[in-house]
């Protein structure tokens, strides 16, 4: 690769690094302080390396993908329903917003909330649900969408070579969910605001669809977060910034933390566990079952090979 010079190029990362100690917070992950990616690379000279990673994320095949798969309506009738890039993007906009507030790397941020999802099956909760059961069916540990994120970033983009991210946009994509937090504030502000952004669309989406009603919503949680969507965000944010604050941690306060979880359950038991998804439970089992029993693939290339579909192609099958 030719040497390229120039002024700005030259001082960039000396300005980055000056700015990020004069603006950042003593508890933010600096750019240039990276633990590293997996294989060593030469840096570039007008990105840092948290904006590296969020431009491979962009640039990847399976961010494309994201746009033709469900959030939680399959195939919905009406060119306004939420899609896993749409969700990918509200989500990202609220953690900047919050990463910003609290002086924090947004670059980081930015990168975590764009990659959380890329590993996502389709047909939404459904899909993951349906495939985690066929999989623990033929003896083995089940399907986390967190983990195949990971494992898309690390070895199935650009034909298995990956992506090369850099540690913490890595540890952030892992622990988004499940049992183990994100080793930085960064990771953990995308853990809970990806529940901020998918609670109150998914909500949304649930109006639009007829699947609920205004006055299915629970009363004393409206109550308290707000009775549109944009209110209850902008509560959510206000109060994860003001405890995180005072916390020195990402935290939400008791009660309002409490809210979020109540609609959360509430979502599960009236949208995400009962609409009928007896056909997209057949759909992926056809699929598995036609890779691995007719064509011979083992069980985790036929999983790779389902996790990466589009709705589209998955019912075209």
């Amino acid at each position: 690769m030719p040497e390229l010079a120039g002024h700005v190029a030259d001082a960039f990362e000396s300005l980055v690094r000056e700015h990020e100690e004069r603006w950042l917070s003593p508890r933010a992950v600096r750019s240039y302080a990276s633990r590293g990616r997996n294989l060593p690379e030469e840096e570039c000279r007008l990105r840092t390396p948290f904006q590296r990673d969020r431009d491979r994320i962009v640039h990847s095949k399976a961010f494309r993908r994201l746009r033709l798969k469900t959030q939680v309506f399959v195939d919905p009738e009406g060119d306004h329903f939420r899609t896993r890039l749409t969700h990918t993007l509200e989500t990202t906009g609220i953690a900047r917003a919050v990463a910003r507030a609290l002086r924090l790397n947004e670059d980081l941020v930015e990168a975590i909330g764009l990659g959380h999802d890329l590993g996502h099956p389709p047909f939404g909760h459904a899909g993951e649900q349906a495939l985690d059961e066929l999989l623990r069916a033929r003896g083995g540990r089940g399907f986390r969408h967190n983990e195949h994120s990971l494992r898309v970033v690390e070895r199935l983009e650009r034909d298995g070579r990956g992506l090369n991210l850099t540690w913490e946009v890595r540890d952030g994509i892992l622990k988004h969910t499940g049992s183990d937090e994100p080793e930085t504030l960064e990771g953990r502000i995308v853990r809970i605001v990806d529940r901020v952004a998918y609670i109150n669309h998914d909500i949304d989406d649930a109006l639009r669809a007829g699947v609920l009603s205004q006055d299915d919503l629970p009363d004393d949680e409206i109550e308290l977060l707000g009775e549109t969507g944009s209110r209850r965000i902008d509560t959510l944010v206000h109060d994860l910034v003001e405890s995180s604050a005072r916390a020195g941690d990402i935290v939400q306060s008791p009660e309002i933390g409490n809210a979020m979880l109540a609609l959360r359950a509430f979502m599960f038991e009236r949208v995400y566990l009962r609409q009928e998804h007896a056909h997209i439970h057949a759909t992926i089992r056809h699929i598995f079952e036609d890779l691995v029993d007719a064509h011979g693939y083992d069980v985790v290339d036929a999983t790779d090979y389902i996790a990466g579909m589009t709705d589209r192609f998955a019912l075209s099958y």
